[in-house]
């Protein structure tokens, strides 16, 4: 999964991989102390749009390209800030639904993901078995 930032009149994205076990510790404290929640209630926050979890996640990037960034000057309209599947994402859904959906609920699902993963973005550095972001 990325965490894309588009801001407006900008030409490309920036994009950064978004795997919550990869993140340093000292990043998730960060994130905890300043989000109130435990890392693993933090990921499914983020996933389900919480908006002080997306904005804590954005500034740990930021910081890492410019470590004086302070959280404070961390702002961004909600639309230029997005959560992404990779196409391997997409492709291990594809594979967990026809293991668990059938008929016409597997029909549909497999028409969200297809059309989903059209545009998705190619993860060409990833390595092994793509995972949801859930940390453990």
């Amino acid at each position: 999964m990325f965490l894309v930032l588009h801001r407006e009149g900008e030409d490309k994205p920036t994009r950064w991989r978004y795997e919550p076990k990869k993140l340093m510790s000292v990043e998730r404290e960060d994130i905890e102390r300043r989000t109130g929640r435990h890392f693993a209630q933090f990921t499914q926050d983020v996933l389900q749009g919480n908006s002080l979890c997306r904005r804590a996640l954005l500034f740990t990037y930021l910081r890492r390209d410019h470590p004086k960034t302070k959280f404070e000057d961390v702002d961004f309209g909600w639309d230029e800030l997005t959560l992404e599947y990779s196409r391997q994402e997409y492709e291990e859904m594809r594979k967990g639904v026809l293991e668990t959906l059938h008929g016409d609920e597997l029909a549909a699902t497999l028409r969200q993901i297809d059309n989903a993963m059209e545009d998705a973005y190619d993860d060409v550095e990833a390595t092994g078995k793509a995972e949801l972001p859930i940390a453990g």
